[in-house]
């Protein structure tokens, strides 16, 4: 590989600290970034979990030593106006429809890896490639001339999931460094090279406080039913809500119930048995495909339904804007909000919301 200039979006963790050095050893000239995205009108959560949006001072500084040990400059870019408007808001419009997102697809996609080089350029940095500590990996399919996002080596770490959104006109321009590295190899190697941050634990999730800090609406009173519609007790707000749920429902039943489905517009919660959990379809909106062009017929892929679900065979119909996905087994807890992936063996085919 030639000598480039990259740019790599630090975080203040291990992975991209260690994906930063590795650059660097193969004798690239690295830059440093971080996107700062933290909204001050928030509440100040009364225990920071490592969560990616927070107050920003600590991880500032875990960046800013990460940078002078590895001997690279750092540059601080403030995102806060697209992550607000991007992901924060659609974290807001899709709770309030009884939906579950996920941010982390939205950031990633629109934030990560649209924003934040945008930034660097606007502020002057030029770059020939961008590089994150992402556990992904990206190859050149010469017969369809194209990039192709696949899979990590450490299935296990694979976060091809939250990529998927990522144009493919711009995967040509994307390193990910850590793609055939697990976990512990990384470690060992932050610990080998004694990075400040080789022992930091990983970020548990997208925010640490109480989601209605985010959301801010209003308590909704509304009723609590069984398949059948018969009431069973009250709820105060659909978006306190996800697929799944058991605990904390205040309903008196001989056996556990689940939420298993929300009708935001009635203002119902539906709960029922964990057998009412599994469904053998669901249907996609807003898809987007990495390929050059959109499937247009029936195809069989695996798809996977949230980051932790073990990807399921399916047979995948595209009918006007909706994808239609049929399980050969049933699968537990489909949810509204949540992305279902398509892959065939490692490489990513799209995905797109589920409806």
């Amino acid at each position: 590989m030639n000598k480039m200039k990259i740019l790599i979006g630090l975080s203040g963790g291990v992975d991209s600290a260690v994906a930063a050095w590795l650059l660097k050893k193969q004798g690239h000239e690295v830059f440093g970034a971080m996107m700062s995205i933290w909204d001050k009108s928030l509440p100040i959560p009364k225990k920071d979990y490592g969560a990616c949006l927070g107050p920003e001072d600590e991880d500032i500084e875990a960046v800013e030593k990460i940078a002078k040990h590895l001997g690279i400059p750092v540059h601080i870019l403030d995102c806060r106006q697209e992550y607000k408007d991007i992901v924060l808001e659609n974290f807001r419009n899709e709770y309030k429809e009884g939906r579950t997102p996920n941010p982390c697809v939205w950031c990633n996609a629109y934030v990560k890896f649209g924003a934040l080089p945008r930034a660097a350029k606007r502020y002057g940095i030029s770059f020939d490639k961008f590089a994150t500590g992402h556990y992904a990996n990206i190859s050149f399919d010469p017969a369809s001339n194209t990039y192709q996002l696949k899979k990590a080596k450490d299935e296990n770490k694979d976060q091809s999931y939250f990529l998927y959104r990522i144009p493919n006109h711009l995967l040509g321009d994307i390193i990910f460094p850590l793609g055939n590295l697990s976990k512990a190899e990384v470690r060992k190697i932050a610990a080998k090279i004694n990075l400040p941050v080789a022992d930091k634990p990983d970020s548990q999730d997208f925010y640490c406080g109480d989601y209605n800090d985010i959301l801010r609406f209003k308590d909704k009173q509304g009723d609590i039913v069984d398949k059948n519609g018969k009431v069973l007790g009250q709820h105060q707000g659909v978006w306190k809500y996800t697929i799944g749920k058991r605990r904390g429902l205040g309903i008196s039943s001989a056996e556990p119930l689940y939420v298993v489905d929300i009708l935001a517009k009635k203002n119902i919660v539906v709960v029922g048995s964990k057998d009412d959990l599994f469904s053998s379809s669901l249907e996609v909106v807003d898809a987007v495909w990495q390929a050059p062009q959109a499937p247009t017929e029936e195809f069989e892929a695996m798809v996977k339904i949230r980051q932790q679900h073990i990807p399921a065979k399916a047979k995948i119909k595209i009918v006007g804007k909706t994808v239609k996905v049929e399980f050969s087994q049933p699968q537990m807890s489909i949810t509204a909000g949540q992305s279902a992936v398509f892959y065939q063996s490692d490489t990513v085919l799209g995905g797109g919301p589920i409806r």
